[in-house]
């Protein structure tokens, strides 16, 4: 993947969360920490499904997708963001910029279908118990993750093609932590009508319909529990989907708010604080919902930690 510069612009500067220095070490540190444990986090999600075999169903193999994913997510925005506020500084070139671009539109993508294929997988689960595992069978789970990453890469292409295509003028100063697509539109000194539409029609394709299955799945799922005589067996039946519905919620919660008050108004310090909601706690916070309220989860987590902590 190789940027074309069509300007004179060899770097951006991304103006982060504050101008203060006498703020830059409690950042550099507060960011750090969420970086380290949102890595751990997921990390021991993934061995907890990879080492264990009552883990070794649909529900889960997702989930230690969406964890990997969501590394990747952090990685792309934190790492340079704490460089920067290490040395002191603000660059990134343009080729790094459209990268990083393009790499967060990659992972942004997969989560949402990642999120959308697990609320489908709830939907068999709930409303087809008896054919679940004729259905969700390994060869249907590993295509539905392959599927979700080919679709994700797809639109990481569109967005780099059409920034690429931009001219950039003098002013190269993004107010955020990264390159966020919006925000580079607004720096280009071009006609940017075309690529504004074409942005926000992507987007609304590849973030809508992640979301559309998402609603459709929860309103069969809801039906189906309605129809549930008991109080305990609808609570029981609901509680398989609380995590899923709590990390979407907070997903797409942040991730709309940001994007769609970025289209009526310009972009603020609070917008900022509300990406690194999505991009930064979202991630960070997955685990935590994931094992907190699943105890399958927690007893493998715990008999990971009796093996290491055994003597030998």
């Amino acid at each position: 993947m190789e940027s074309q510069n069509l300007t004179s612009v060899s770097e951006f500067l991304l103006l982060g969360l504050s101008d203060d220095l006498e703020l830059q070490p409690l950042l550099f540190g507060l960011f750090l920490t969420m970086y380290l444990v949102t890595v751990l986090g997921n990390l021991l999600i993934i061995l907890a499904v990879s080492s264990d075999v009552h883990l070794h169903s649909p529900m889960y193999f997702f989930l230690s997708n969406l964890s990997l994913a969501d590394i990747s997510f952090s990685t792309i925005t934190v790492p340079k963001m704490l460089v920067n506020l290490q040395i002191h500084s603000k660059s990134i070139t343009y080729a790094g910029c459209l990268t990083q671009m393009s790499l967060f539109s990659l992972f942004a993508c997969l989560d949402s279908l990642l999120l959308a294929v697990m609320a489908y997988d709830r939907l068999v689960a709930i409303c087809h118990p008896l054919h679940y595992p004729v259905i969700m069978n390994l060869h249907l789970c590993g295509l539905l993750v392959l599927v979700s990453f080919f679709i994700s890469l797809l639109d990481s292409q569109l967005h780099y093609l059409i920034m690429s295509q931009l001219i950039f003028c003098a002013d190269v100063k993004i107010p955020h932590f990264f390159c966020d697509p919006p925000e580079l539109l607004k720096l280009a000194c071009s006609d940017t009508l075309t690529s504004n539409m074409l942005i926000y029609f992507i987007s609304a394709i590849f973030g809508g319909v992640p979301l559309t299955g998402i609603l459709y799945s929860y309103t069969r799922i809801i039906s189906s529990i309605l129809k549930v005589s008991s109080s305990d067996g609808k609570y029981k039946t609901f509680s398989t989907c609380g995590s899923h519905l709590s990390v979407v919620c907070l997903y797409y919660g942040t991730g709309l708010g940001v994007y769609l008050s970025s289209t009526v108004s310009s972009f603020s310090r609070k917008d900022v604080v509300a990406s690194v909601m999505y991009s930064v706690v979202t991630p960070m916070l997955n685990p935590f919902i994931y094992s907190l309220r699943n105890r399958a989860i927690k007893n493998a987590l715990w008999r990971i930690i009796s093996r290491i902590s055994s003597p030998q």
